[in-house]
Order: structure tokens, then C-alpha cells, then sequence
């Protein structure tokens, strides 16, 4: 176990650079390698963005595909259920 702990790399940085939010509070990020990010916001006042991928559609099991599939179908049908009320959970 001390083995893999020792493999590990160290974190380096990459680039360094500054941006400023715009009028609605986003920054652009130069060159990131992906679309997605879950951001984290530290105590310290720091962001912290961990990639997050979509699954593939060849991920995910036949059975699932096949659900997903006709759900779509029956939206674009028409068949689907009632509105929910969500009023009733305004107390909480």
C-alpha cells in the first residue's frame, strides 16, 4: 500500500492566469478540455472545478437505453402524466 501511495504525481500547476466575472457573475475558462464542471467554493474563498462527463450512451445497459427510448417516444406522443401540484410543498 506505501508503493501506490509513493506512485502518486504531484499536482502542478499548468497555467496561470486572471479573468474577471462579467455583468452576470461568469468567468471563461481558456482552453479547458471540458464542457461540464462541478464547482466546489472553499471556506478560504478558493473554487475548486472537478471535470464532470456525460456517459456515453454505450455505458448504460440496453434495458436502460430501451427505457429511455420510449419514454422520448411517449413525450413526443403526448402520453404522459398530469402536471404535478407542487404548491402543496411551498412550506418547507
Amino acid at each position: 500500500m506505501e508503493n501506490a501511495l509513493k506512485k502518486r504525481t504531484a499536482i502542478s500547476v499548468v497555467r496561470d492566469y486572471d479573468v474577471a466575472m462579467d455583468a452576470k457573475h461568469r468567468i471563461s475558462l481558456r482552453g479547458a478540455p471540458n464542457k461540464y464542471f462541478h464547482v466546489k467554493e472553499l471556506s478560504n474563498g478558493c473554487y475548486l472545478l472537478e471535470p464532470r462527463l456525460l456517459v456515453s450512451p454505450d455505458l448504460l445497459s440496453s434495458r436502460t437505453r430501451k427505457m429511455l427510448e420510449q419514454s422520448v417516444t411517449n413525450l413526443k406522443k403526448g402520453k404522459a402524466s398530469a402536471p404535478l401540484d407542487l404548491d402543496s410543498l411551498t412550506g418547507f
